[in-house]
């Protein structure tokens, strides 16, 4: 543990280039989510890489508070070869940190909200 808080799971974008796989990225500031803002933590960010054809989570990368938290969601999208629809279709509470998981996931959609 560390502070900023740094978590992930799966494949980095490197590591995703290196094995030549065709892949989406969604990203989402903290500073663009009220919970973080109005919890004086608006440093952060969440980064998901989803596969391009299927849309499966290849990767995710939280950087910021509650990221040791949050990482959970996308330990699980990963094992359940959840899309980027799937986690963009989820409903997260708001406002909450969660939702940059969704605002990242329709970020690679070309459908986040809040950015």
């Amino acid at each position: 543990y560390c502070q900023p808080q740094v978590a992930s799971v799966g494949l980095t974008e490197e590591a995703a280039k290196e094995k030549g796989l065709e892949y989406k990225v969604g990203k989402f500031p903290f500073r663009a989510s009220g919970k973080a803002v109005a919890a004086g933590e608006p440093d952060g960010m969440v980064k998901i890489l989803f596969g391009k054809k299927y849309g499966e989570v290849l990767g995710a990368h939280i950087v910021g508070s509650e990221a040791t938290e949050m990482i959970a969601e996308l330990g699980l999208a990963k094992s359940l070869e959840a899309t980027s629809e799937d986690i963009h279709h989820t409903i997260h509470a708001h406002p909450t940190l969660s939702e940059a998981m969704m605002e990242a996931a329709a970020d690679s959609l070309g459908q986040a909200i809040h950015i």
